[in-house]
């Protein structure tokens, strides 16, 4: 073990094994109850703050197949096995490894300025050589079919607008299209390289970078994201009918894929045992900023679920389980791994929870399941008026469990107040700064009383 490991561990196990009297007249009476009061007033108050930002300081980042990434299920399983928790241990996948390298872009006419960039995952390079080409921006898919000859040997740069004041969240699917798919569309009119928006709410100067793909009927070109700020300036050069040029340098390349670890553990259940909760955050980031807000808070609180019941000698009646997936960010690849070894549990498995849009302050859950199963959420919800939690909504879907979802597995997932959420996402400004303590033991309340009272229930909730 490093270290690193050996000098932050024992205060992590130290935080976490501490005695609770089970018995002490003074605790409130419920399960739920004592669970909120715990994790917001009691010995487990910052706990899940002061691991998030240990992960986050000390590793990093954790770019699928990268090495950090490996380090970090490493730190976590050490400290989860420290502290006392059941069946500890990692299922190895197969995951993809790109490298980003160096990158850089320039604007060479009508002025010399360095650009605001990140490339994205799995583009290829530009060649030791760099490319150098005039620009086309469009709006759309669909104005870049009706200028198709005007982006042959350019650089095409997709300048999407929507209204993020009014929808803060709602935006991103819209614009990140671009992003995902951009490369293959420009490649199709001749284009040389491909530069999208960010897909951001709010932006200074901060490009966001994050996954796209290639189609296989057109030709692989580099591909990257620009600031908001640099998107729109290249429209206005546009508009004036200023010529662009624009230099592009990127290193970017896929390496063979490596093996990655899903990271398990569990709270076996008193009388069914077979049967399951699962809780879930991702543990790769980007790599760019420190992976706190994706995912480092979803993973964080689904590890304080286990330390919970762990520290109050609590079992619900079914097994409680804490997965953190491996390569959420390139697909779900970790998790679509897991699914396939696992398909055996869809009958058994009473809901799927996954936190990977933030832990800010919670409101409720967003839930995903038949009319029966979503009458016992809400009722189950009223064991948070204390925190004022209680809200539910349609949704309860996410990268990693949509594939039980879609086996008719009820899915959960955290409803919070992350509206600035995409300011962040995918950028160096996803920082354990942008995160605060109190809110986080708030989540990690919401998420603790229901993974344990959804596996206390008599019977699995209804399909």
């Amino acid at each position: 073990m490093m270290l690193w490991l050996f000098l932050i561990l024992p205060v992590i196990i130290s935080v976490t094994s501490r005695s609770i009297d089970i018995h002490d007249k003074s605790t409130p009476t419920t399960v739920s109850d004592r669970l909120i009061e715990l994790v917001t007033q009691g010995a487990f108050r910052g706990v899940t703050y002061y691991r998030l930002a240990a992960l986050a300081d000390t590793i990093g980042p954790r770019l699928c197949g990268n090495e950090s990434l490996t380090q970090a299920v490493d730190w976590v399983r050490h400290a989860m096995i420290g502290e006392g928790l059941e069946n500890v241990h990692v299922e190895p996948v197969q995951i993809p490894h790109w490298v980003r390298g160096a990158e850089r872009a320039h604007l060479i006419q009508p002025r010399v300025a360095k650009l605001s960039m990140l490339g994205l995952g799995n583009s290829v390079g530009t060649g030791p050589n760099g490319i150098q080409a005039p620009v086309l921006v469009v709006r759309s898919f669909d104005e870049l079919d009706v200028r198709c000859e005007e982006a042959r040997n350019k650089i095409v740069v997709f300048n999407p607008q929507c209204d993020w004041i009014a929808q803060p969240v709602g935006c991103y699917g819209p614009v990140v299209a671009y992003r995902g798919g951009g490369a293959s569309h420009a490649a199709k009119c001749g284009a040389v390289a491909s530069l999208s928006r960010s897909a951001a709410s709010h932006s200074i100067d901060s490009p966001h970078t994050g996954m796209m793909n290639y189609d296989p009927a057109y030709p692989k070109i580099p591909a990257a994201s620009l600031s908001v700020e640099h998107a729109d300036m290249l429209e206005r050069f546009q508009q004036r009918n200023q010529s662009m040029e624009i230099f592009l340098y990127m290193e970017a390349q896929t390496l063979p894929d490596v093996v990655g670890y899903n990271l398990v553990a569990e709270i076996e259940g008193s009388t069914l045992p077979n049967e399951t909760v699962l809780v879930s955050g991702h543990l790769d980031s980007w790599d760019v900023g420190q992976g706190a807000m994706d995912d480092g808070g979803g993973a964080m609180i689904s590890w304080t679920v286990l330390s919970l019941l762990h520290s109050l000698n609590i079992r619900a009646k079914r097994t409680i389980r804490c997965v953190l997936w491996s390569c959420e960010e390139f697909g779900g690849i970790g998790a679509d791994q897991y699914f396939t070894a696992h398909e055996n549990e869809v009958p058994t498995m009473s809901i799927v929870m996954e936190s990977d849009m933030g832990v800010f302050h919670p409101r409720g859950l967003e839930f995903t399941g038949s009319n029966k199963a979503q009458q016992i959420i809400q009722t189950l919800s009223e064991q948070l008026q204390s925190i004022n939690a209680t809200q539910i909504l349609p949704g309860g879907g996410g990268t990693d469990i949509d594939p039980w979802v879609e086996r008719g597995v009820p899915g959960a997932s955290l409803l919070n107040d992350n509206a600035n959420y995409f300011a962040y996402h995918h950028s160096n400004g996803d920082t354990v700064n942008v995160l605060n303590s109190t809110d986080i033991d708030l989540a990690a309340a919401v998420w603790a009383v229901y993974a344990y009272s959804i596996a206390d229930l008599d019977n699995l909730l209804p399909r």
